[in-house]
């Protein structure tokens, strides 16, 4: 191997192995710079956004229905009508009719429901029968003896006397008064035979017996007797309920008005009664006019004593435009926020009528089908793109 210095073909190291170095340098250094800016922005750099999606919002339809507020007031039924029935003559009770009644029966009105038993009457009756047979009798003979004694002076006015005559025609007037007073006396005693059956005067329930069988009843014609009664019949048929509404519902208050009736010892089932009557006039001392309702008990389902639920239906609105009450702001109330046909929101001025526990009467300021929002308004600003939930349906019926 040639030393000549001289022979270009060898080169010395330090000229062969530093560039190379150096470039091997410089590019690790770029490298490291482009995947440290790399990660710089990937972390300093958030990715775009996508584009933002219109807001849901929960809307609800102006439909049209029947508005009303409703108040409830205990109540207690009693029979339409309840009698306690006496005898008209005394006697000893001899049956309780053919069906034996007692309390908890139930009676059709005239049926029997018992029989005393006075003997004298019966006499007494007989003998009216006699007197009023004997009256026919007296006045045949002195019609008789009348008619003759007047075709006589027809025929022959010399021979009978006007005297005569005059007395013949008194007796004949007597003797047809005497006829009609014995005929009264015969009604008289089968009135009061009648009397010895006690019947019902009407539909209903026995509700107590007073007397057994063979007891002593005086007649309940006078006060002073202090007389037993026999029954007590009531009409459970037809009920009553007595309301106390206070003034500021009078004028809600009408004839025949349905009224709907829960019974609470039957589960709160429910009833229908009617205003039937009411005394027009408020009591001062309370500011309440009493009003009756009835309710028909075909079925004997309620008893008399039983409490009730009464609610009234009161500031009727028929067939008006309504929201829900979650449509209207508690600070505005005089606005709405509307979803018009393009999705925006639009701020809507109303005018409101009654409100009920769950909607407004609308007077003005919205169609019937339009969409307001309900809920909070916090998020959502007049003319926001929204997209309309509906929660209810575009038309109901209350």
């Amino acid at each position: 191997m040639s030393t000549d210095p001289r022979d270009l073909s060898i080169k010395p190291p330090s000229m062969t192995r530093g560039p190379r170095r150096l470039y091997w340098l410089l590019g690790c250094v770029v490298f490291l710079a482009v995947v440290g800016f790399a990660v710089w922005r990937a972390v300093t750099h958030e990715p775009a956004a996508p584009k933002s999606q219109p807001q849901t919002v929960a809307v609800c339809p102006v439909v049209r229905t029947d508005l009303f507020n409703q108040v409830t007031y205990p109540a207690e039924f009693r029979p339409y009508q309840e009698v306690e029935l006496h005898a008209k003559v005394s006697g000893y009770v001899k049956d309780f009719g053919e069906q034996n009644t007692d309390f908890g029966d139930h009676v059709k009105k005239d049926q029997v429901l018992a029989t005393l038993e006075v003997p004298e009457l019966l006499d007494q009756l007989h003998n009216a029968i006699a007197v009023e047979q004997k009256a026919e009798a007296d006045y045949r003979a002195a019609h008789l003896n009348y008619t003759r004694l007047f075709k006589v002076q027809q025929e022959h006015p010399d021979l009978v006397a006007q005297q005569d005559l005059d007395t013949a025609q008194a007796k004949d007037g007597m003797a047809e008064a005497a006829i009609a007073a014995a005929k009264a006396d015969v009604g008289r005693y089968n009135t009061l035979v009648n009397y010895t059956k006690n019947t019902a005067p009407f539909d209903g329930v026995v509700t107590a017996r007073y007397v057994d069988q063979g007891a002593l009843i005086q007649a309940g014609t006078a006060s002073e007797t202090q007389s037993l009664p026999v029954f007590r019949v009531s009409d459970n048929y037809h009920l009553r309920l007595d309301l106390w509404p206070s003034v500021e519902y009078v004028k809600d208050i009408h004839l025949d008005d349905t009224i709907d009736v829960q019974v609470v010892s039957l589960g709160m089932k429910s009833f229908t009664g009617k205003i039937k009557r009411f005394s027009d006039k408020v009591t001062m001392a309370t500011r309440t006019m009493m009003t009756e309702l009835e309710v028909l008990n075909p079925n004997l389902e309620i008893v008399p004593g039983m409490y009730a639920i009464v609610i009234l239906k009161l500031q009727k609105r028929p067939h008006v435009l309504s929201i829900p009450t979650q449509a209207v702001s508690g600070e505005q109330k005089s606005t709405v926020y509307v979803v018009n046909a393009n999705h925006e929101i639009e701020r809507r001025a109303v005018t409101l009528g009654l409100e009920t526990p769950d909607r407004w009467e609308v007077i003005s300021g919205l169609q019937e089908g339009e969409l307001v929002m309900m809920g909070s308004r916090s998020r959502i600003q007049p003319g926001q793109k929204v997209t309309p939930k509906l929660t209810e349906p575009l038309s109901m019926t209350e």
